[in-house]
């Protein structure tokens, strides 16, 4: 069954009409946090949408992964880490991450980044 999740407005949290608190806790990450707003509890079975949110000085986990997956720049400016080379990217800005490809997004400036991650359903994926 298909499901709409209507955008609630740009308040300080970007948020989402039934968008299910993510969590991201990781042990290296700093000033991060999320939601799923398309996945698991909406059908979906080959992706899965999340928005995370990054304050000014944080960062994104240091990381690899099997799968590749896309990023979506909705607010704010960053640095992304894609294996040795660092790129800005800002609001419009889409990201291909390559599978095992190690990368990271630090917010630059005093706004916070905001962006959309497409990735493949894991067993363990709330929402």
């Amino acid at each position: 069954m298909s499901v709409v999740h209507r955008f609630t407005g740009e308040d300080l949290n970007y948020n989402w009409e039934g968008a299910i608190p993510r969590g991201y806790l990781k042990e290296n990450t700093r000033g991060a946090d999320g939601k799923v707003l398309i996945g698991k509890a909406d059908g979906a079975k080959q992706f899965i949408i999340r928005y995370f949110r990054v304050e000014p000085g944080g960062w994104t986990a240091l990381e690899n992964h099997p799968h590749d997956h896309g990023i979506v720049i909705l607010h704010g400016r960053a640095l992304v880490l894609l294996g040795k080379v660092e790129v800005e990217v800002g609001p419009r800005d889409a990201v291909y991450i390559s599978p095992d490809e190690v990368h990271q997004l630090r917010p630059i400036g005093d706004e916070a980044l905001g962006f959309l991650c497409i990735v493949p359903p894991k067993e363990n994926e709330i929402g």
